[in-house]
């Protein structure tokens, strides 16, 4: 019988659950709780535990929002780094739950579920902060905090696009910064195709390049299976 897998999205504000099968189609709903506060890691995992009590799964993989390698956390800026640093997230999950987990960067994973698999492929996330991922043929490639680069006159890209940037600036202006921003990552990463998703990305007004992919959260829900293929 084929592995079910839990894929878990942890976030600023929300945790959401869903199981998948081998193929990706979801079997249970996207459930979610709010992030607990103070949102270290007892609270995530015991939010966690109880969200999925009820889930029938084999394996499970997890974007977290911050820089994630082998599993183990590095830094946390929505959560807390004080928090996860060092804490190894993959593990703690297997414990928790009681089956292999694996754990990457939330746009890590969500991108895993839209690239084409062909190229070199960036995924970006535009929410609270400015998520970013990147892809080789369809293998996640070590992953860069992008979004804690300076951008403009010292802000970096979560100061200069992130939510709090669009709500005290309004959507024309933030619209202009983003046409700025798009033309930054194009010169400088030089991708075959840029996929956009977050919930901001409705917000985009303007007419994007023909390799520019507007995607949503269940475009890329079959990450969580795919990552289990790296």
């Amino acid at each position: 019988m084929a592995a079910i897998t839990l894929s878990i999205d942890i976030g600023g504000s929300k945790i959401k659950a869903c199981t998948l099968n081998k193929s990706g189609k979801i079997l249970q709903e996207y459930t979610k709780v709010p992030t607990p506060q103070p949102a270290n890691p007892k609270n995530v995992l015991g939010s966690i535990k109880e969200l999925v009590k009820d889930f029938k799964y084999d394996r499970v993989s997890a974007g977290f929002p911050g820089y994630v390698r082998d599993g183990i956390v590095h830094t946390a800026p929505n959560l807390g780094t004080g928090y996860w640093a060092g804490i190894n997230l993959a593990e703690e999950l297997m414990v928790t739950l009681g089956k292999p987990a694996r754990v990457v960067n939330d746009a890590d994973l969500l991108g895993l579920g839209c690239v084409s698999g062909k190229g070199f492929e960036m995924m970006t996330t535009l929410g609270t902060g400015f998520g970013t991922a990147f892809y080789l043929d369809g293998k996640v490639l070590p992953h860069l905090e992008v979004a804690h680069h300076p951008i403009h006159k010292g802000q970096d890209y979560d100061a200069f696009i992130g939510e709090a940037a669009y709500n005290e600036i309004g959507k024309k202006k933030w619209n202009k910064r983003m046409q700025y921003v798009l033309s930054v990552t194009k010169t400088v990463f030089n991708y075959d195709r840029l996929y956009i998703g977050g919930g901001l990305s409705r917000k985009l007004d303007f007419k994007l390049d023909d390799n520019i992919i507007l995607v949503n959260n269940i475009d890329g829900i079959d990450g969580g299976v795919k990552l289990w293929d790296q």
